[in-house]
């Protein structure tokens, strides 16, 4: 079917569009930033409308560029920033509070409470998760819980509970589709993994009514058509969805079992296609559904690292030691190495293979001889590091060898990290010419399920590297990851847990 796939990635810090031809290669791009929110010390919040408005902005942008008017559109897909949680009303479709960021730890202490009541097993053993505030489940209880006349809208069913790509799937269909895909699902805490449902006895004990949660589809498929009041001027078909990381494994054409990439975003994620089986990790790694082959489900181990990018943009707004993080790249690479400091950025807990959210950020190592360009060095060295913490884990829980790391994201386009990355992996990193690999996950997932494209193994063919960074032999790098693993020593159990929520 001929057509351009239109792909939104709605992600933490701002939202990319992107239109897609039938070889995979990109004709436009349009991208906004929307405003954070950060109300109490780690708490971190959105406001809805703030997607909505940047995404109607990268849309049009996206369009523009690549001059193709929304009737001639084949398909639209979404992915999107996960665990984040949204309440609104179902006729209003204004949310009742605002969004609760993945990042935010408001429910640390509900978690510890669930801990000590011994749900930490089934929890792991039905949903594949750690018990963690990252995830969605313990969001939305507080929202039940804290919202005035919350729970009792919700059980009458006047209020939708969803993650990022179900609250932009209702606006964009008016209210008509109110569902998600298993992969989102299954980062909510609530979702059986193995039945592919949603699990009553965790959904009781968080008084969460079923009458709230979103259906739950496949990734590839028709979840609706937009509503051209609201959005395109056009009925277009949404027929992808996935969650963004999950999206980024399958825009990377991740489709066998041992395939890895990692997306070097705010935060980083490495995951592993594990194929048709879940692999349990028993090394502080969580097990997650991910696209299959065609765009059915498949299961994957993951790492997820909170801050990566994020500790530069605080390295640029906190400290002010950067302008724009675009000098990044350049002011470490002006330096040989970080001079010995080592900056552990848990700036909101750790997390893979660690899961302390009390952990806090360190710098050590710092001397009289210490520059910015150091620390900024330290910050992107950070990054490497934290992935190879997961990529061990990953190593031992899969019992599958890394070959080769694909790598994707914003902090993938400078070289100093994707070759000191390669070094201390001992693998070849490879870097696609398409660094937009989240929506153009998306855009594949879509294009699959109108018939743009007929296979994964077609989707593959459209993959296209832009360059391979390989190892060097160098024996400063593992004693620099030695001192890596003494500074996380430090960050970790740093404060004390809250005694109340």
């Amino acid at each position: 079917m001929p057509g351009e796939v239109l792909a939104v990635d709605a992600g933490t810090t701002g939202v990319t569009a992107l239109v897609v031809d039938e070889t995979g290669r990109v004709l436009g791009k349009g991208y906004r930033v929307f405003p954070q929110s950060f109300p109490r010390p780690g708490w971190v919040e959105h406001d809805p409308d703030d997607w909505w408005a940047a995404m109607l902005f990268a849309i049009e942008a996206a369009l523009g560029a690549a001059r193709v008017q929304p009737s001639s559109l084949a398909t639209l897909g979404i992915a999107n920033q996960r665990e984040t949680a949204i309440l609104w009303d179902r006729q209003t479709l204004q949310p009742v509070h605002p969004a609760i960021v993945w990042q935010d730890r408001r429910t640390a202490p509900l978690c510890e409470r669930l801990r000590q009541e011994g749900w930490e097993g089934l929890i792991r053993d039905r949903t594949g998760l750690v018990l963690d505030p990252y995830f969605s489940g313990t969001k939305l209880a507080w929202l039940l819980e804290h919202v005035p006349d919350a729970r009792r809208a919700a059980e009458a069913g006047r209020l939708a509970f969803g993650t990022v790509d179900s609250y932009l799937l209702t606006r964009m269909t008016g209210g008509a589709a109110h569902a998600t895909d298993r992969t989102n699902a299954s980062r909510t805490m609530l979702y059986d993994i193995h039945r592919l449902d949603w699990d009553e006895e965790i959904l009781d004990r968080l008084g969460i009514p079923t009458a709230v949660l979103p259906g739950v589809m496949t990734s590839s498929g028709t979840f609706g058509l937009t509503d051209p009041d609201r959005l395109l001027g056009a009925r277009v078909p949404i027929s992808g969805i996935a969650g963004d990381q999950q999206a980024a494994l399958f825009g990377q054409a991740c489709f066998e079992a041992g395939a890895t990439k990692n997306t070097y975003g705010t935060g980083s994620f490495v995951l592993m296609n594990t194929g048709d089986r879940p692999a349990r990790s028993s090394s502080g790694l969580i097990t997650t559904i991910a696209c299959g082959p065609n765009g059915g489900h498949a299961y994957a181990l993951e790492g997820s690292i909170f801050i990566t990018g994020a500790a530069v943009q605080w390295l640029r707004d906190g400290l002010e030691v950067l302008g724009a993080t675009s000098e990044a790249g350049p002011l470490a690479s002006s330096v040989p190495d970080s001079g010995g400091v080592y900056f552990v950025p848990a700036l909101t807990g750790l997390g893979a293979p660690w899961w302390d959210p009390y952990a806090r950020g360190v710098i050590v190592g710092i001397t009289r001889g210490t520059t910015r360009a150091h620390l900024v060095r330290a910050a992107i060295e950070a990054m490497a590091y934290q992935t190879r913490d997961v990529v061990e884990a990953m190593r031992s829980d899969a019992g599958i060898p890394l070959t080769e790391l694909k790598a994707d994201g914003g902090a993938s386009a400078m070289d100093v990290l994707m070759q000191f990355q390669s070094d201390l992996l001992g693998v070849p990193v490879r870097r696609p010419r398409v660094q937009e690999t989240t929506a153009l996950g998306a855009a594949y997932l879509a294009g699959l399920g109108e018939g743009v494209w007929s296979s994964t193994d077609e989707v593959a063919g459209h993959w296209r590297e832009d360059r391979t960074f390989h190892p060097r032999q160098d024996p400063q790098i593992e004693a620099g990851y030695r001192w890596w693993r003494r500074a996380v020593e430090r960050a970790l159990g740093w404060a004390e847990p809250e005694a109340t929520d």
